[in-house]
């Protein structure tokens, strides 16, 4: 009888037939790429297509980031500064990520006939749930800049099972009132919709700076071959109606909330206003400085920071590295009034010595953050 020998099987995976170690590198090698690259789909729902790219493998217990872009913008030009950042690696490894594009926002997207009725804010929130589906995704962390911001309240509002933690920067809950509208019909006479879509991005201070950021985005958005579609949704945000946030009432959301505005921003009184509507004990408040109307554009390392003491607060990533901001600011605790009269801890962070730390743990209370 032959003697049993033992063998050593080395190949972790298995090969496929006919397949070398090294093409098995290759085939790695392209998914790799692949997933970094992001995979683009399409959805058809009651109000037209949809498309979005998911990045990156679901997380086990973990829900997806899903993100979407303010107007005159697309996913890539609203969010590629701040999730490629170097810091916003270790987020982006934890979570699987979802950008979603405004119909007709997408490059490459044609232009929509003369007629098209282009979907309201409402109903680009009733999409969101297609798009859970088509990916079997339960739960998400949204964060949405500007109509984004709006859209994602939106959704939370009506489907608040599915949402567990909201990023919201230059959100303005509210409709436009008379003088909003006759403001805007004013300047509509005199100027243009990429300059009137401009000064909605960005602050004067820096529209009339003209750095070489605002001279990128004005040629980004006067240039832009969807420019028809970018004025449908531009349209829509100012036909939104108002999410009817009330502190304590029966209509609020009900997850945590990071609420994120520059200093001197062209939406900080909205954001200061909505703030005042949100449960204090489950809302965060960063105004930042420096930063002007697109701080995911401008101040990239401070609102990553920012978001992993978030998602720390939300029960993830306990054991993350605070690096930048940990290291450059100190917190000072003072105690500021809410509207209401309710007592509420602000949190206000300036800048100081090396050795300072950010307060960690839940969001217990609404925190206002200048850094």
């Amino acid at each position: 009888m032959a003697e049993l020998q033992e063998v050593q099987i080395t190949e972790e995976k298995p090969l496929l037939p006919g397949q070398t170690p090294e093409m098995a590198k290759e085939a790695e090698l392209a998914a790799r790429i692949l997933l970094d690259q992001g995979q683009t789909h399409s959805v058809e729902t009651p109000y037209g297509s949809v498309t979005f790219t998911v990045y990156g493998t679901p997380k086990p217990k973990r829900p997806a980031i899903l993100t979407y872009h303010d107007v005159g913008l697309n996913y890539k030009s609203c969010f590629q500064p701040l999730f490629q950042f170097g810091d916003m690696q270790e987020i982006i490894q934890n979570f699987v990520r979802v950008h979603v594009d405004a119909p007709g926002m997408e490059e490459g997207a044609p232009v929509f006939p003369l007629g098209y009725q282009y979907p309201s804010l409402d109903q680009l929130a009733d999409m969101i749930p297609c798009i859970l589906q088509y990916l079997n995704f339960s739960t998400i962390i949204g964060v949405g800049v500007g109509a984004g911001a709006y859209i994602l309240s939106r959704y939370a509002l009506t489907h608040p099972d599915t949402v567990e933690g909201l990023v919201l920067i230059n959100i303005d809950p509210n409709a436009k009132g008379w003088m909003d509208w006759a403001a805007h019909k004013l300047t509509g006479l005199t100027s243009s919709i990429p300059e009137m879509i401009l000064g909605h991005l960005f602050s004067q201070e820096e529209l009339s700076g003209n750095s070489e950021l605002i001279q990128k985005y004005r040629n980004i958005i006067t240039h832009a071959p969807n420019l028809e579609n970018i004025e449908l949704y531009w349209n829509s945000y100012n036909n939104r109606r108002d999410l009817n946030l009330e502190r304590g009432g029966a209509v609020t959301l009900k997850c945590p909330v990071m609420l994120v505005v520059g200093d001197q921003a062209p939406h900080e009184d909205a954001v200061v206003e909505c703030n005042s509507k949100l449960d204090p004990t489950q809302t965060s408040f960063l105004k930042m400085a420096d930063s002007g109307g697109q701080p995911q554009l401008t101040q990239p390392g401070k609102l990553t920071e920012a978001f992993k003491y978030f998602l720390q607060g939300m029960g993830y990533m306990a054991s993350s590295c605070m690096t930048r901001l940990s290291r450059s600011r100190t917190a000072s605790l003072t105690s500021a009034a809410s509207i209401d009269g309710n007592r509420s801890r602000s949190r206000t962070l300036s800048q100081s010595s090396e050795s300072g730390t950010l307060p960690s743990g839940p969001p217990g209370h609404t925190m206002e953050v200048s850094c």
